[in-house]
């Protein structure tokens, strides 16, 4: 099994990184587009829901980001990848204009935790609740259930802007009448043409309420909420399903931006975090390492800055890649969504979005 983080100056490994090959790149929208990929060899395993994280070089320096497969690896025969554009993403940019078939991008290993298991006695209503971009991992979940568990039903939620800005639209289309027992799809536009019949307006807890309402009242089948969006959507229907004293366990969310996290990254950088530099211990592969952790830099990025090969992955407290078990001291996180209860009670932190607060401070990467 290959170490996919470790990356040391001395060594050269070329397996350190997944290398795959574009086979089509699949124009969604006007500014979101698909990339499959060759199946290398070995195949690519993975679950509905993971994502990949993209390595690329700019100004000689590595910068990675995390996209959600769009694929099923029960239907899909090549992984594929959506990447919305940014306005100013150097990422998403670059992946929209300059990605061709037969180029080669470098990634790490599928990892993510928003996903399940399946199997064809299961019973289960899915409901998924999806914004923009947020589409792209539900996909992946939407077929896998229609395809494994025969008994089982999806309700579909997607948020658009307007109905050009509708991913996949076609192929939920095509997924929608092959399955019309079985799949119900609802479109919420925000911005819609005045044609627009449908459900209009953000996305908030009045709308999501009677949705809700109707699947609580099925005794037959089991329940399972998946949400993938921005904040407002995540916040919106987490709040709902509180209200209806939804079990935790099976509420599975899921976000590619972290307002909390990027808000405190601000603020050190402005210097209105405070604190002082202090020394933080972290054990990697059973040696322990010093490093000096300033206030405006979390304890990943300094350890990177002084060349300790850390797990690392989307950098914004939410794919877990860079967990650490906090041996002793005191950390504050940005942002802890990625972390389970029982891991938060177990002591473990995410060291992206960790800054020590206390001057005993020891991580131990596991």
């Amino acid at each position: 099994m290959f170490n996919l983080f470790k990356k040391k100056k001395e060594e050269v490994k070329p397996k350190s990184y997944l290398p795959l090959k574009v086979r089509e790149v699949v124009k969604e929208t006007s500014d979101t587009v698909t990339l499959y990929f060759e199946q290398p060899e070995p195949f690519l395993e993975y679950k509905p829901g993971q994502f990949l994280t993209v390595i690329l070089d700019f100004d000689g320096k590595e910068q990675r980001r995390s996209y959600s497969l769009c694929t099923s690896p029960y239907v899909d025969p090549y992984p594929g990848i959506s990447v919305k554009r940014v306005k100013g993403g150097l990422f998403s940019n670059y992946l929209n204009e300059k990605i061709f078939p037969g180029k080669t991008i470098n990634m790490l290993a599928p990892l993510g935790h928003f996903t399940t298991d399946f199997h064809s006695k299961n019973q289960r209503h899915f409901f998924l609740v999806a914004g923009g971009s947020g589409i792209t991992p539900i996909m992946g979940i939407l077929k896998s259930v229609l395809v494994n568990e025969p008994k089982s039903k999806v309700t579909l939620l997607y948020c658009s802007r307007n109905e050009e800005q509708i991913i996949y639209k076609k192929e939920l289309e095509k997924l929608s009448a092959a399955n019309p027992d079985r799949l119900k799809i609802i479109h919420n536009l925000s911005q819609p043409a005045e044609s627009w019949t449908g459900l209009k307006g953000r996305l908030n807890q009045e709308t999501l309420q009677p949705f809700v309402a109707e699947a609580q009242l099925e005794t037959d089948f089991e329940k399972e909420y998946f949400i993938c969006g921005p904040d407002g959507i995540l916040d919106a229907t987490l709040e709902v399903l509180k209200k209806f004293e939804v079990s935790k366990d099976k509420i599975h969310r899921e976000s590619f931006y972290s307002a909390a996290a990027d808000k405190a990254h601000e603020e050190a950088v402005l210097g209105h975090l405070g604190g002082l530099t202090r020394e933080v211990t972290v054990e990697l592969e059973g040696e322990e390492h010093l490093i000096t952790v300033s206030p405006d830099k979390t304890i990943l990025e300094s350890g990177l800055a002084q060349d300790l090969n850390m797990p690392y992955s989307c950098q914004s407290g939410l794919c877990t890649a860079c967990r650490g078990k906090l041996i002793s001291g005191e950390v504050k996180m940005d942002e802890d969504a990625g972390l389970s209860d029982n891991e938060i009670a177990a002591g473990y932190v995410l060291c992206c979005v960790s800054r020590p607060v206390s001057g005993d401070v020891k991580v131990r990467i596991e």
